[in-house]
């Protein structure tokens, strides 16, 4: 029996897993202690709980767990590794290399940082929203202090080249901070082996709850020093001052547990889901996909629907399917996707597109009925 509205926005957002919310209920009542009380044994256990948490996401990304910093989310750690890097290095340089797709976290702190006086420079993106490692190269400068490149798209799914970039900028000797936020936990990967420097990732994209999330910073090789954005106690390597969220920590740290163990079967469960959905969808002539490279996210498929108009088929369909024409953090905006227009696609063509994002919770007979019902919709 299929439950609605259905759930096909899991890149906004994901439910907590029923095994999260377990191990994180005991921290609001039973074991309510502040990481930081040294002196007794309330503190000690919920300092505990920290420092097991922080093993678990570290071992999701091949971290030592000293490299995690804790925060509260995704957004506050794209501006504690921007902001704090830059702000904190102004002697090796004032010039940053952003690309044109990223979230509007990146976006908008490097435009604060250009009030500053840094320098920007946003590379474009092909018609695949794809950079190359070529290109970033050619804008690299003398004075290029950080490059800013996420891991996969939230809009598109698209994975870009990040080994090949950290390999390129450790030879240079340029910070590299990377927004892995949709990417954690859904494919494998290693800060080591890419050479990556800072990555921001949030526990509610990966069956966690909201409200906290991670930095992981490099603590050798090079040594990574970040200016904080808050002072008051100096806690997670006096990066990130204030009283932690134990309880969101023990929760992001089960996820990450639990994903580790899970993604291989999750991935291809999810990739055949979705290349089914894409395969029914894409025989009615006027749908095409917006992404076609081989590099991208197994569950996400972003579809442009062009015999109609992408925000009324969006309100047609919401009551009975959850989905989304675009990023969640940018959703009060009437304008198209950035990120499509960034690829070539008209102001039509982009409001004319929805992202559909499978995930855990995701079921045949759910992904059967979300077809059943767009065949009816679109026969309109």
């Amino acid at each position: 029996m299929t439950n609605y509205p259905i759930y096909l926005d899991y890149n906004a957002t994901t439910p907590c897993d029923p095994a999260v919310l377990e191990v994180m209920l005991p921290f609001f009542n039973t074991h309510f202690g502040n990481a930081a009380s040294k002196s007794h044994a309330f503190g000690w256990y919920a300092e505990e709980a920290v420092h097991f948490a922080r093993e678990q996401v570290a071992s999701l990304i091949g971290a030592d767990p000293l490299e995690i910093i804790f925060t509260s989310g995704a957004t506050e750690s794209v501006n504690l590794a921007i902001r704090g890097y830059a702000e904190s290095n102004t002697l090796r340089g004032r010039h940053i290399i952003t690309v044109t797709t990223e979230h509007k976290a990146v976006l908008e702190v490097c435009e604060y940082l250009a009030t500053e006086g840094y320098e920007i420079s946003v590379l474009p993106v092909d018609s695949h929203g794809m950079i190359s490692v070529e290109q970033l190269e050619s804008a690299l400068r003398p004075d290029t202090l950080l490059v800013a490149a996420m891991y996969a798209n939230n809009e598109t799914g698209v994975i870009f080249p990040i080994g090949e970039i950290g390999a390129l900028l450790k030879s240079r000797g340029i910070a590299f901070f990377t927004d892995a936020t949709q990417a954690v936990g859904k494919i494998p990967l290693d800060v080591q082996a890419d050479g990556i420097d800072m990555m921001a990732f949030s526990a509610h994209k990966l069956y966690g709850p909201k409200g906290v999330g991670c930095l992981y910073v490099r603590k050798k090789n090079p040594r990574i020093e970040l200016s904080p954005l808050q002072y008051g106690g100096g806690h997670e390597r006096k990066m990130r001052s204030g009283t932690l969220n134990v309880p969101g920590i023990v929760g992001m740290g089960k996820a990450a547990e639990i994903c580790s163990q899970l993604m291989a079967a999750e991935s291809l469960r999810l990739s055949a889901l979705r290349n089914k959905l894409e395969e029914m969808l894409l025989q009615y002539p006027f749908v095409k996909s917006n992404v076609v490279v081989d590099k991208r996210l197994n569950h996400v498929a972003n579809l442009r629907f062009e015999c109609r108009d992408g925000d009324q088929l969006l309100k047609k369909v919401s009551k009975h399917i959850a989905l989304s024409s675009g990023s969640a953090c940018s959703s009060v905006s009437v304008s198209p996707s950035h990120v499509l227009s960034a690829m070539g696609l008209t102001e039509q063509q982009a409001i004319s597109s929805i992202r559909f994002s499978l995930g855990r919770f995701t079921t045949p007979d759910e992904l059967d009925e979300t077809l059943r019902y767009f065949s009816e919709v679109l026969g309109d």
